[in-house]
């Protein structure tokens, strides 16, 4: 019965995909015919789906997506990408350097790679181009660290990869081998996530440096200006305490991540219409329909992927998986070793958030049965689907960087390779170095 199911449900599911079906389709006509097979009543699958987008931190998602499209409206992701080039000064490479760090900054805002992208290239692509860049390495060095937008918290796959986990409790055999397991919860994985997000942005760093010294792209003649510094840092203030307000009231107890969102478009909207007036009617009308299309894609992914995880879980799928791995090694570091190659794999191929609800009921236990924790794995992971941002077919950064630089996918996913390269190097230090992500939860007392 497992091998079929199994059949039916991975079988229909890539034989969708391959037909050229969207995702939300193969995993919901794939669980269907799956459901049908077992001769389960169809309305469960419609409950289950119901029950998946009624969450109370899911609502966490189309708030935070809203606070990323207006605080680009309201020109906050501006003032924060001209700090980020003040500091750039004379330093090799150093406006791609500005790059990163402006990606860093909107990161902590908005939780999107795309989005992420998308605000810091509109900007800094054309500048790095003027400068002397050549155009595919300026469309690359901001597709890949745009990743960053999702690794930085608050992070949207953070947030939904969180949900998912919290239904998976860990297995009785694995408890008893290794002890409690720590609980999940989105603060937590936030945290979590800054001390690998600074790694793979140091990464990020070393390789530009490298490649920008080798090509000649020097920094800016005059030196670094302290007084352009300050003028930058107090033109864009109110930006900069953005992430502040935001993050210290999700740490400090204050609010939820849910409320932590709202707390977001708030200040958004009072910075944008009062301070600095750039928020008007039709750039928020632009936000709400730009916040209503992406919120609308990711929760029909979510409403199949739920029911698809759940047939999974119910029916032993995911404890087959691990046992089938657990067969061919016991090592931590090559489970580790497989599990990241996998999920770059994927990641090359499927949307992230899609990725994330189906293979967290699937891999989660392998993680539990050889004693990884759960906050780690889900740093890990979302670093992994990071790099499948910036690796072609489906590479959302590339599509965005390309129409931005108006130069072909293929040239940016080949410039693209060193960065995705020294990425992956710095996600094998983060899984093998559990410290990295839980050192920092631990030493806030989560």
């Amino acid at each position: 019965m497992e091998s079929q199911i199994i059949l039916i449900l991975f079988g229909g599911f890539f034989l969708l995909l391959v037909i050229g079906a969207p995702i939300t389709v193969a995993l919901g006509v794939s669980t269907l015919i799956s459901f049908l097979y077992l001769d389960e009543n169809p309305i469960k699958f419609v409950q289950i789906a119901f029950t998946s987008v009624g969450s109370f931190p899911l609502m966490a998602l189309p708030a935070f997506i809203l606070a990323g499209a207006l605080m680009e409206a309201a020109g906050l992701s501006r003032r924060l990408i001209n700090v980020a080039e003040s500091f750039a000064g004379p330093f090799t490479g150093g406006m791609s350097a500005a790059t990163v760090f402006a990606c860093l900054f909107f990161g902590a805002i908005s939780g999107s790679g795309p989005a992420t992208t998308a605000a810091v290239g509109m900007l800094m692509i054309p500048a790095m181009i003027e400068r002397g860049y050549g155009r595919p390495y300026a469309a690359a060095i901001t597709a890949s660290s745009g990743g960053l937008g999702i690794v930085i918290p608050p992070s949207i796959p953070l947030i939904i990869f969180g949900i998912a986990a919290l239904g998976m409790p860990a297995p009785p055999e694995a408890v008893e081998k290794f002890g409690q397991f720590q609980t999940v919860s989105i603060p937590k994985l936030f945290i979590a996530g800054f001390m690998p997000a600074f790694l793979i942005a140091g990464s990020l760093l070393l390789m530009n440096y490298i490649i920008a010294k080798k090509r000649g792209y020097t920094g800016s003649a005059e030196g670094w200006s302290a007084r352009q510094i300050w003028c930058e840092m107090y033109r864009g203030f109110w930006a900069l305490m953005a992430p502040v307000v935001i993050l210290g009231g999700i740490y400090s107890g204050f609010f939820t991540p849910t409320e932590a969102a709202i707390v977001a478009i708030f200040y958004t909207l009072i910075v944008g219409t009062f301070i600095y007036r750039e928020l008007n009617w039709q750039k928020l009308f632009t936000a709400l329909e730009t916040t209503t299309w992406l919120t609308g894609r990711v929760l029909l992914i979510m409403f199949t992927a739920t029911v698809f995880g759940r047939l999974l879980v119910e029916n032993q799928i995911p404890a087959v998986i691990a046992n089938g791995m657990l067969s061919v090694t016991d090592n931590i570091y090559i489970i580790w070793a497989l599990v990241i190659f996998f999920l770059l794999f994927v990641g090359m191929f499927m949307e992230t958030l899609a990725t994330i609800l189906i293979l967290v009921p699937v891999m989660l236990p392998v993680a539990y049965s050889v004693g990884i924790d759960p906050i780690h794995f889900g740093v890990v992971m979302i670093c992994c689907l990071g790099i499948g941002f910036q690796t072609p077919p489906l590479g959302e950064n590339l599509f965005i960087a390309s129409g931005i630089s108006n130069i072909s996918i293929e040239n940016i996913s080949v410039a693209a390779l060193p960065f995705a390269f020294i990425n992956t190097i710095a996600i094998f230090i983060i899984a093998f170095v559990p410290e990295i992500s839980l050192w920092l939860p631990r030493l806030l007392g989560y």
